[in-house]
């Protein structure tokens, strides 16, 4: 894609209550079930197609959880509990008992599904090695280091690779756990290299925020095979549309690309952790200032901090056409 600030929704969306309420429903039989998935799916993409997003998905319409959906499709793990992931929200941690080994490719149905239908590109999101790993109780190999390879290796590679068979050009790998442990991120990224090691196409990585603001990313994100690193930065942003351009204190990490002129940025310019809807005004100019800290727009892609499914749907969408429109200004005004 050659589009300049190419614009996409990091994955996830919140689920309409009329989906949840049918998945629930014991009474209902499975064929229900999943027609229900298909029209949320259906819906979703066609929304955010409409909403003008230069790379599309349908906001994980199928998935249970990121970490809970990936492994229920992986050998060598036991369902240990639920254990509280933010505010009331509960997943089922697995512990590694085992070999891990991909028993199948759990993400072709939805892809193969979208591709049917969709008139834009597809970016599929896939949750990386490393919080699968770190998600979860390690009970088999010796260390921690073999665990996360041996996930990189035997599951996430081929997933990729199967992805990439069937048409997937865009593959975003989640790493949320990626900074929780900053003296982790030489086997975070080593991880990573073996997990896209000779999948072919466009393979980015999002990054949840960091308490160092991304400094434990460097050196080692330096070695990273990754078109651009999806990152959160507006929910730290301290200015408005009217605010200055010159000291963003949200966007300081930029500073940390800005002489790498091969690393490209995945700009957050919306905070999913608040209802207010962010200005197209606002949108250009953390854009523009994001540009001029880089010092090329063509390294710089557009996205909010993170997915939007703790917002409602109707503030998510707002949000994203906010973002467009946005974006539309900072081409007009680049150009």
């Amino acid at each position: 894609m050659t589009e300049t600030l190419v614009s996409h929704e990091i994955g996830s969306l919140k689920k309409p209550i009329w989906l949840v309420n049918t998945v629930r429903n014991k009474s209902l039989p499975k064929e229900t079930k999943d027609t229900a998935r298909d029209d949320s799916a259906y819906l979703n993409l066609k929304i955010l197609e409409e909403i003008g997003l230069d790379l599309v998905y349908d906001g994980e319409a199928r998935r249970v959880e990121m970490y809970e959906y990936p492994i229920r499709h992986i050998e060598g793990f036991e369902f240990a509990g639920r254990v509280r992931s933010w505010d009331n929200k509960y997943f089922r941690k697995a512990r590694c008992v085992g070999e891990v080994k991909l028993r199948d490719d759990y993400h072709n149905g939805e892809f193969l599904f979208l591709k049917n239908y969709a008139t834009k590109p597809l970016k599929i999101p896939v949750t990386g090695p490393y919080t699968l790993a770190d998600w979860s109780y390690n009970e088999y190999y010796p260390s921690r280091e073999e665990f996360v390879i041996a996930l990189a290796r035997k599951v996430i590679r081929p997933l990729l690779r199967g992805l990439v068979e069937i048409g997937a050009e865009y593959i975003q790998v989640d790493e949320p756990a990626a900074t929780t442990h900053p003296d982790e991120m030489k086997m975070f990224v080593e991880a990573y290299n073996e997990a896209v090691k000779s999948v072919p196409g466009s393979i980015s990585v999002h990054i949840c925020y960091s308490g160092d603001n991304y400094r434990s990313l460097f050196p080692h994100v330096l070695e990273m095979k990754t078109s651009h690193f999806a990152l959160e930065f507006a929910n730290r942003d301290t200015w408005d549309a009217g605010g200055s351009k010159e000291a963003r204190e949200g966007y300081s990490a930029l500073e940390y690309f800005k002489g790498n002129r091969d690393l490209k940025v995945g700009l957050g310019v919306l905070d999913v952790h608040r209802d207010a809807v962010e200005p197209p005004k606002l949108v250009k100019d953390r854009i523009l200032y994001a540009a001029k800290v880089l010092g090329d727009a063509s390294r710089v892609l557009v996205n909010p901090d993170c997915g939007l499914r703790t917002r409602s749907r109707e503030v998510a969408f707002a949000k994203l056409r906010s973002m467009v429109e946005g974006v539309k200004l900072a081409r007009k005004e680049l150009e």
